[in-house]
């Protein structure tokens, strides 16, 4: 159950990932050869079920890459459910206050850090995984540590709360959604705006505080290169249905290029 991301972010390390919406098993599979860290697959914005993202989760698996899963809403179910399916992480968008992340970690955690339901299930493979096969104290220690909680922060709502939010126990890092965040603070898409950027480093700040890990989204490689650059410990880099498109493209024009 060993989450590699965890392990790199610990060791002080970068990671990389991208968001899948592509629906596809063999995509996923095919990330193994990228040097990619983790892929997210994403209920939020895709047509993605619960029922597709257990598969996409153990394509992941197995092609060596932690499965993230951002859910589609502030509830018990999204997240118990892709817990139990096996995801590493659980990413939540839209978090706007303190209690909201409090009754997140509720969800995510096992006691006596939060509530989780416990059953055996494919996280622990059924019972029968090395990790989950000693005493179920145990078994919760180990998904409490490596099993992730990353709030999102796109409302101005977490942003304003964002210290006391990266201080609670159980909280494990948050994924600054810039698009929403720039749209929340009326400068859409503005990332060179100095309030824009003043927010990013503000929630960055937030983080290294607390010694949570910050990851960014970024539409690019050469943007990502700036994110890490500025200390951000991993950056989501695009969509796989956008990629698959823009290297479509660029063939087609090399190739029809007289």
């Amino acid at each position: 159950m060993k989450n590699i991301v965890l392990q790199k972010f610990k060791e002080g390390k970068k990671t990389i990932g991208t968001f899948s919406h592509l629906q596809s098993a063999t995509a996923i599979e095919c990330m193994k050869y990228t040097g990619l860290d983790y892929v997210v697959i994403d209920l939020e914005h895709s047509p993605v079920t619960a029922e597709g993202a257990s598969q996409y989760i153990a394509a992941a698996n197995s092609a060596g890459m932690a499965a993230f899963v951002r859910v589609d809403e502030i509830s018990r179910s999204p997240v118990l459910k892709m817990l139990d399916a096996g995801a590493q992480a659980v990413i939540i968008p839209c978090v706007d206050t303190l209690e909201q992340a409090q009754q997140l970690v509720q969800y995510a955690k096992f006691a006596p850090l939060g509530s989780r339901g416990f059953c055996p299930s494919r996280d622990g493979g059924w019972g029968f995984a090395e990790h989950a096969f000693g005493s179920i104290e145990e078994y919760m220690q180990i998904c409490n540590k490596e099993t992730l909680l990353i709030l999102q922060c796109e409302t101005t709502g977490c942003l304003d709360n964002i210290e006391r939010i990266t201080s609670l126990q159980g909280v494990d890092g948050i994924l600054i959604g810039p698009f929403d965040l720039s749209i929340a603070l009326g400068k859409p898409a503005k990332f060179d705006d100095p309030e824009i950027k003043n927010a990013f480093q503000r929630i960055l700040r937030a983080c290294k505080s607390a010694g949570k890990m910050c990851i960014i989204f970024a539409s690019s490689a050469d943007a990502a290169k700036k994110y890490y650059e500025e200390g951000f410990d991993s950056v989501a880099v695009g969509l796989d249905s956008i990629i698959f498109i823009n290297s479509y493209r660029q063939i087609v024009e090399e190739a029809m290029n007289e």
